[in-house]
């Protein structure tokens, strides 16, 4: 009897349904710890890589998203009015090329300031209130200068305000690379509170993104 040939299209159902693990060092005390990896697939979007580690010596956690695709060929523009706390519920994946900006309180975190991750809204809203004013060291200690300190507290307020549907504001997830995805609940319809843009990259954001040295194809023949 012949044994069922072993499928490519097998072999990524298994990675869908397994998590990883492999050894590595916790990034904050550097103790051995372990890395548990997954192949997700996104509802309406596509297969993301989720990595956490966690580490028993120092309690230290990260939760790494790394998207499964290549740079998408147009870079998107995700923005969400918040009406309703049912708001906070909504997945969102933030690669790590992504901006967010929150219009309402002249805020803007530039790619790279939170990683890329998997969360909900107010998951990554929390994020942002963590490493704005809660691990802000002009908040903390002897380090805090008072002006400071207390606009960053007004800010957190007003954060929470959002987040607990007290203020409605926009949440703007900008990614070049065309690899984030914020949920929309009313889906296959269209979200009457959410608005995606595809656009052209400019020469910057291909630089930045390291694909301007990729095209090289032809030029030598023009």
């Amino acid at each position: 009897m012949e044994e069922p040939e072993d499928k490519p299209g097998n072999k990524l159902e298994e990675m869908r349904n397994e998590v990883l693990q492999f050894n590595t060092n916790c990034p904050e005390c550097n103790a051995p710890a372990e890395t548990n990896m997954k192949l997700v697939q996104i509802p309406h979007f596509k297969e993301v890589i989720i990595m956490a580690t966690n580490c028993d010596s120092c309690g230290h956690r990260t939760n790494e998203v790394k998207s499964g695709g290549a740079t998408e060929a147009l870079g998107t523009r995700i923005s969400l009015l918040i009406t309703d706390p049912s708001d906070m519920t909504r997945d969102v994946l933030k690669s790590e090329t992504c901006r967010v900006e929150i219009p309402e309180l002249e805020l803007e975190l530039g790619m790279g300031a939170l990683g890329g991750k998997f969360t909900t809204l107010e998951g990554l809203l929390k994020d942002i209130r963590d490493l704005i004013v809660d691990k802000n060291p002009f908040t903390l200690g002897d380090s805090s200068i008072p002006d400071h300190a207390e606009r960053l507290r007004a800010f957190g307020r007003k954060l929470d305000q959002i987040i607990e549907g007290q203020l409605k504001a926009h949440v703007i997830l900008d990614d070049p690379a065309g690899n984030s995805y914020l949920q929309n609940v009313y889906a296959p319809e269209a979200d009457p509170e959410m608005k995606v843009e595809r656009y052209e990259r400019t020469y910057e954001q291909n630089e930045e993104l390291g694909l301007s040295d990729m095209r090289t194809e032809g030029y030598e023949e023009r």
